[in-house]
């Protein structure tokens, strides 16, 4: 049966709810069209914040790792006890900015004849010092005033075999500082002319946190 054979049901009314369908119809796509651009909107949004955040951590990221800290992986025994072979340390960039390295401090700074080789040790002359290690393995400073003395410390790992350059003195400029490494008989260092002494400029940071094997998780200690 057709609407205008309905009683009470003419033709005109079938015009108006014709119109009525359409005009609900327009209606209906208007609102889909809306929510399809306010969904685009949100994700666009969303895309531009997590790329700005993203961004953000990167900066970030490269910030520390030139300025405040910086991982590095310890390879060989050089400094056993203290540091072994594959020890993950995060390096102290901040501290030296602020502060001049002190005696026993464990340094890293590059290799001079090696590009992208670092070298980890520990400070035993300071500067204006003359540092001199003689047959029996014994670490003798001489500091300014020519008044010389033992260097009382415990951090070898064994006596000195070989003195190397430092058997006849060697003294230390005002930027200039004399390290070894804790496995004296088994480290290349300011004992070797091929490391020799290490300028302050050349000074990256000091050994901070160790963060690898979980096991020996903490604070390097240098005193």
């Amino acid at each position: 049966m057709r609407l205008a054979d309905m009683p009470g049901f003419d033709d005109d009314d079938l015009e108006s709810v014709s119109l009525t369908e359409e005009t609900t119809a327009e209606e209906v796509g208007v609102d889909e069209t809306k929510e399809r651009q306010e969904k685009t909107k949100a994700l666009l949004k969303e895309i531009l914040f997590n790329s700005l955040y993203l961004l953000a951590v990167l900066i970030l990221t490269l910030f520390i790792v030139k300025y405040v800290g910086q991982r590095t992986v310890v390879y060989g025994s050089s400094m056993a006890p203290t540091l072994m072979d594959e020890n993950n340390l995060i390096v102290d960039k901040v501290t030296y900015r602020f502060s001049e390295p002190e005696r026993f401090d464990i340094i890293v700074f590059p290799f001079a004849y090696e590009e992208d080789t670092y070298y980890i040790k520990r400070i035993i002359g300071m500067p204006g010092e003359t540092v001199r290690i003689d047959e029996d393995g014994v670490i003798y400073i001489t500091d300014e005033s020519g008044e010389e003395r033992i260097l009382e410390e415990n951090y070898g790992a064994e006596v000195i075999e070989d003195p190397g350059m430092a058997a006849y003195g060697i003294t230390l400029a005002a930027d200039e500082y004399f390290v070894l490494g804790d496995n004296r008989n088994h480290s290349s260092d300011s004992r070797n002319p091929a490391v020799g002494v290490i300028h302050r400029e050349q000074i990256i940071g000091k050994a901070w946190l160790r963060i690898y094997p979980f096991a020996d998780f903490g604070i390097v200690e240098h005193q």
